[in-house]
C-alpha cells in the first residue's frame, strides 16, 4: 500500500449545522458542493438540518463552512450549550399568520366589486406589499439561491409568478389607468385585449404566498420531529446511580459515573450503565435492547448492560463503559447516522417546477417577441409576456401536498395511524420488502402457558395448581406467567427464591420445586425420562420449560412461550397481496424465530441477531436492491426503523422507537401496518394527482395571457378553480377503509 493510499484513507468526522434550507433539493445541492472537494464525503439531512462529513486532515473546518457559504447557505459547528435553533415552523406559522391577515381583505377587496371604495387599489398595495416582500422573503431568496446554480425549483415559480404580478401592478398603478381614482375591476369574463395598464394582481401575489407559507408550515411542523428519536433513546437510561465507595452508598447523578466505579441496582432499577457483576445474582430484563423474551439470569462475572432492568435480586456492578462508549449510545448513533444517511425525497412540486418553469420563460420570451414581431406596441408586448408569467404560477401548488397530508392523516388517525410527513408516502410505493420484529409485533411480547405435562398419576390441572401456588410469591416473568394460569391456589408456606434455578415452598404440606433441572439435580430429586423428553420437545418447538417436582420426583413440566397475536397470519397474507416479500427479524433464539414464522406463515427468518446487526441487516437488504419497510416496537428496533426505507412503530411500544419511525401504528394490530401502507399510497396517488390539476388549470389559461386577453377575473378564477379541486379531491381520502376496523 502506497502512502498516497494511506494518506487518502485518514480522515477526520466532522458535524454541521445547515441553515436556510428550504426543501430537499437544497439538502442535494449543499451535499454535492460538499463532495465535489477532494477527498470529502458528506451526507447531507433536510430533515434534521445537520451535514456528516467526512474529510482528509488538510482541509479545515473553516474551508467546509467556505463551502457552504458559497453555495448559499449557512455552516455551523454544534455547541453542546448552545440555545436550540428557532423552530422553523415557528417561524413559518408567523408569516403565515401574518399574511392572512393581509390577504383576506386583499382578495376581499379585488373580487368583490362593490367593495371597492375610491382608491381602493392603493390600499391594496399597502395590504401586498408586506406579504410579498416580508412574508415571502424565504422564496425570493431561494429563488436567487437557486438562480445562481442554474436551477429552478417550486420556490423559483413562486417568486417568479408573485413578483411578476406585484411588480406590473405597481406599473400599472404608477403609470397606467389602474391608479386612478375611482378605478373598479368588474365581476366578468369577458375577454378583452388590451394593453394591460388598468388591471392589478395584487390579490394573486398575495392569494399565492399565503397558500404556499400554509404548506409550508405543515410540512415544517412534521419534519420538527425528525430529531426526537435520538433525544428520546438517551432519555431511556437512569438519570441517577448508587455509587458504592469504602462501603458507603451515595446517590450521584449518572454523569459523575467513570469507568471502574462500583455501584448498586435493587430489583426494579435500572442498571445505570454498561459494567460487569462483583456480587449478587438476578433476572435481568434486557428485552428493550435485545428483543429476546425471556429475562435473563446473571452472576457475578456477568456482563450487564445500561438501562435495562434488574427484575430481582441484589447486584453490584462494576462500570465497564459509560456515556458516549454504552450500548445506548451506539444505538442512539446508529439512529442518528441512519436517518442522516437517508436518502431525501424531492418534493414532487420541485421536480415538476423544475420542468416548468424554463417552459414557461421560454413561452413568455416567445410571447414577447412574437407580438413586436406582428407589430404590436412593445408594452402590449410586455403586458402579454408578463400575464403569463403571473398566470403560470397556480396558488393550488401549496395547497397540493398539505391538504391530501392532512386529509391522509386525518383519516390515518381515525384509524390509528400516523403518517408523520409527505417523504414518507413516496417510499410506501416502493418498498417490496417488509422486515417484522418478532416479539411485540408478531407477538403479544407477554410470556403466557403453553403447555402442562404430567406424569403416570398426576393431572395437569394439579400440576399448573401446584406451580402456579408455589410461583405466585416470585417476581420472575416466567413465575407470574404461571400464576396467571390460574385462578386456584393451595396454601403455601416456607417460600425461597434460588436466583436463576427455581422456587421452593410448602404447598399444602407438601414439598414442592418449580424451576429448572439443575434446581432437583442439587437435591439429588429424580426426573424421569418422559420428563427429560418432554422438556427436549419443547425446547424444540421454541419454548422454555419449568420443571414441577414434589416429594422427591418430577410431576410435571409447564412450557412458557410468548404466543402469536391472533392477527398476524392475517397480517402477512395483506403483505404479500401488496407484493412485499415479509421477513421474521428477532434477537430471540433461531427456534422459538422458526416456530413463531411457520404459525404465521413467513418463510424467511433472522434469528439471534444484537440492535446493531438489525440496522445492518436492514442495509444489508437494500445493497441488493430491495426497498424495505421494517416493523417494530423496542429500543432495539430504533436504529433498524431509521435505517429503513420505510419505519413502521407500534404505538403499544417504546417512545424511542415510535420517534424513529415513519409510520406509527397506535394499536399493536399488525393488519394496521397493511392499511398504513395503502392509505399512504392512496394519499401519494391523491397528492400527484392534485399537483397535476393545480397546474392543468393554469397552463390552459396561458394560452389565454399570451394572446393577451387577460384579465383580472380569470386569473382569479384560474386560482379559484384549482384550490377548490385540490381540496376537494384530497377530502376523497375520508372515505378510505382499513381492514383492521
Amino acid at each position: 500500500m502506497t502512502s498516497n493510499t494511506v494518506e487518502s484513507e485518514r480522515r477526520d468526522s466532522l458535524e454541521l449545522n445547515i441553515s436556510g434550507m428550504t426543501c430537499a433539493s437544497c439538502a442535494a445541492r449543499v451535499e454535492k458542493k460538499l463532495n465535489k472537494v477532494g477527498g470529502v464525503q458528506a451526507s447531507v439531512n433536510y430533515a434534521t438540518e445537520k451535514a456528516k462529513i467526512l474529510h482528509p486532515p488538510g482541509i479545515s473546518v473553516d474551508d467546509l463552512i467556505a463551502v457552504v457559504e458559497k453555495t448559499g447557505y449557512g455552516a455551523s459547528i454544534p455547541e453542546p450549550d448552545a440555545p436550540e435553533p428557532p423552530d422553523a415552523a415557528v417561524l413559518y406559522w408567523r408569516r403565515l399568520v401574518v399574511a392572512a391577515a393581509l390577504t383576506v381583505p386583499l382578495l376581499v377587496l379585488a373580487m368583490v366589486t362593490p367593495l371597492q371604495f375610491p382608491g381602493w387599489q392603493w390600499v391594496s398595495l399597502a395590504l401586498a406589499t408586506p406579504v410579498v416582500f416580508w412574508a415571502g422573503w424565504g422564496f425570493h431568496r431561494s429563488a436567487l439561491v437557486n438562480l445562481r446554480h442554474g436551477a429552478t425549483t417550486m420556490d423559483t415559480l413562486i417568486s417568479m409568478g408573485t413578483l411578476a404580478a406585484y411588480l406590473w401592478s405597481v406599473y400599472a398603478l404608477v403609470f397606467g389607468s389602474a391608479g386612478e381614482i375611482g378605478m373598479h375591476h368588474p365581476f366578468e369574463f369577458v375577454l378583452r385585449r388590451t394593453d394591460g395598464t388598468a388591471n392589478i394582481y395584487f390579490e394573486a401575489a398575495g392569494a399565492i404566498i399565503t397558500f404556499i407559507l400554509a404548506g409550508r408550515y405543515f410540512e415544517a411542523r412534521s419534519r420538527r420531529r425528525a430529531g426526537e428519536a435520538v433525544r428520546a433513546l438517551l432519555e431511556l437510561g437512569a438519570t441517577e446511580v448508587s455509587l458504592l465507595a469504602d462501603g458507603v452508598e451515595t446517590r450521584v447523578p449518572i454523569a459523575q459515573l467513570v469507568v471502574g466505579d462500583v455501584f448498586l441496582v435493587r430489583p426494579g432499577e435500572q442498571i445505570a450503565t454498561d459494567g460487569e457483576v462483583v456480587e449478587g445474582a438476578a433476572t435481568v430484563d434486557e428485552s428493550m435492547l435485545t428483543g429476546e423474551s425471556v429475562p435473563v439470569e446473571v452472576g457475578v462475572g456477568s456482563s450487564v448492560t445500561g438501562a435495562t432492568v434488574n427484575t430481582d435480586g441484589r447486584l453490584v456492578v462494576r462500570a465497564s463503559a459509560v456515556g458516549a462508549d454504552t450500548q445506548l449510545a451506539q444505538i442512539a448513533r446508529l439512529v442518528e447516522e441512519a436517518q442522516t444517511g437517508k436518502a431525501a425525497v424531492q418534493r414532487l412540486a420541485d421536480t415538476v417546477s423544475g420542468i416548468f418553469v424554463p417552459i414557461v420563460l421560454g413561452i413568455a420570451v416567445v410571447t414577447f417577441a412574437g407580438w413586436v414581431v406582428t407589430g404590436a406596441t412593445v408594452p402590449f408586448a410586455l403586458t402579454a409576456a408578463i400575464a403569463v408569467l403571473i398566470i403560470a404560477c397556480p396558488c393550488a401548488l401549496g395547497l397540493a401536498t398539505p391538504t391530501a397530508l392532512l386529509v391522509g392523516t386525518g383519516r390515518g388517525a381515525q384509524l390509528g395511524i400516523v403518517i408523520k410527513g409527505p417523504e414518507i408516502l413516496e417510499n410506501t410505493r416502493t418498498v417490496d420488502t417488509i422486515v417484522l420484529d418478532k416479539t411485540g409485533t408478531v407477538t403479544t411480547g407477554a410470556m403466557q402457558v403453553a403447555a402442562v405435562f404430567a406424569t403416570p398419576g398426576e393431572t395437569t390441572d394439579e400440576v399448573l395448581r401446584v406451580a402456579a401456588s408455589a410461583e405466585a410469591a416470585s417476581e420472575h416473568p416466567i413465575a407470574r406467567a404461571i400464576a396467571a394460569a390460574s385462578p386456584v391456589r393451595e396454601e403455601v408456606a416456607d417460600f425461597r427464591n434460588t436466583p436463576g434455578r427455581g422456587v421452593t415452598a410448602t404447598v399444602s404440606g407438601r414439598h414442592v420445586l418449580v424451576g429448572t433441572a439443575a434446581l432437583l439435580d442439587d437435591r439429588g430429586w429424580d426426573v424421569p425420562a418422559a420428563i427429560a423428553g418432554r422438556v427436549t420437545s419443547e425446547a424444540a418447538a421454541g419454548r422454555t420449560s419449568v420443571l414441577v417436582a414434589w416429594d422427591g420426583h418430577a410431576r410435571g413440566v409447564v412450557s412458557v412461550a410468548d404466543s402469536v397475536k391472533d392477527t398476524s397470519p392475517e397480517a402477512v397474507e395483506q403483505f404479500r397481496a401488496l407484493g412485499l416479500t415479509p421477513i421474521l427479524l428477532t434477537g430471540d433464539n433461531a427456534v422459538a424465530a422458526r416456530a413463531v414464522a411457520r404459525e404465521v406463515g413467513i418463510d424467511e427468518v433472522v434469528a439471534e441477531v444484537l440492535p446493531a446487526d438489525k440496522a445492518a441487516l436492514v442495509r444489508d437488504l437494500q445493497a441488493s436492491g430491495r426497498r424495505v419497510a421494517m416493523v417494530g416496537d423496542g429500543v432495539n428496533d430504533a436504529a433498524a426503523l431509521a435505517q429503513a426505507d420505510l419505519g413502521i412503530a407500534l404505538g403499544t411500544g417504546t417512545h424511542a422507537a415510535i420517534e424513529a419511525s415513519d409510520l406509527t401504528l397506535m394499536r399493536g394490530d399488525l393488519r394496521l401496518a397493511g392499511d398504513a401502507i395503502r392509505l399512504s399510497r392512496v394519499t401519494l396517488r391523491t397528492i400527484k394527482a392534485n399537483l397535476f390539476w393545480a397546474f392543468a388549470y393554469n397552463v390552459a389559461a396561458i394560452p389565454v395571457a399570451a394572446l393577451g386577453f387577460l384579465n383580472p377575473m380569470i386569473a382569479s378564477a384560474a386560482m379559484a378553480f384549482s384550490s377548490v379541486f385540490v381540496v376537494s379531491n384530497s377530502l376523497r381520502l375520508r372515505g378510505f377503509r382499513g381492514t383492521a376496523q
